[in-house]
């Protein structure tokens, strides 16, 4: 019985985020469209990736016609910080929480329901999560189909001013964070400046577009991570916050 209502109350919370995730993914759909994906493709490459930015980067890595190595190479480095919110989730099971219910939860995982996760109190019921990933999972990957189909019936004029909305979207997701923290500030102008740099610079712009992107988000990342690691206090306020 218990089970059951963490459940329900892992439900409610998914029905907003997954509405939000409709919104998102069917602007993402628009980008698989332009690069060649059918609607069940979509559904599919949604459904195993569950990310944004992870999502951007796979569809048009997809449309440059990159190698597989690249694709793959590419998405993994996108998403590695699920790894590190798998870790921290990790903890907040019981001991006796068996493999299953991790390696289940751990797909799952992604910014807002990481959050939701994060913020019960106690020890985590791995029901929880499948009632939030239960609404939220299917909206994500069924807004990456319908974006496709919607992209296949519209003008390509139409297509392409669609497409816009999701860089409107990141810039959205950079800004607040940005203006609260000059580290953030100043890695999203670093990354602006050597991106363009790349595209520019003799022999380096030789490189695929996704070796280019692979080589900077390592880079950038390494490198501010040295230079400005996140303190221990920091991090349990944000654990708080969220």
């Amino acid at each position: 019985m218990k089970n059951k209502s963490v459940f329900l109350n892992g439900i409610a919370a998914g029905i907003p985020i997954g509405l939000g995730y409709f919104a998102v993914s069917f602007s993402l759909g628009i980008v698989a469209r332009k690069a060649g994906l059918s609607p069940v493709q979509g559904f599919i490459a949604s459904f195993f990736n569950l990310a944004s930015a992870g999502e951007y980067a796979l569809f048009t890595s997809i449309e440059q016609l990159v190698t597989y190595i690249e694709v793959a190479v590419i998405t993994f480095v996108v998403n590695a910080r699920y790894l590190l919110m798998s870790c921290a989730l990790s903890q907040r099971f019981s001991p006796e929480t068996p493999f299953y219910h991790r390696f289940f939860v751990a797909f799952g995982i992604t910014d807002e329901i990481f959050g939701v996760s994060i913020a019960q109190k106690g020890t985590l019921n791995p029901f929880y999560n499948y009632g939030a990933m239960l609404i939220a999972v299917p909206l994500w990957s069924l807004g990456t189909s319908l974006g496709i189909i919607a992209g296949n019936m519209l003008p390509n004029l139409v297509v392409d001013a669609l497409s816009v909305a999701l860089y409107g979207m990141f810039i959205a997701i950079i800004i607040p964070p940005a203006k609260k923290n000059m580290t953030i500030a100043s890695a999203v102008a670093v990354s602006f400046a050597l991106s363009y740099a790349f595209s520019v610079l003799p022999y380096i712009n030789n490189l695929s577009s996704g070796n280019r992107t692979i080589i900077l988000t390592v880079a950038i990342s390494a490198v501010l991570a040295y230079l400005k690691p996140i303190e221990e206090e920091e991090n349990k306020k944000r654990e708080t916050e969220s």
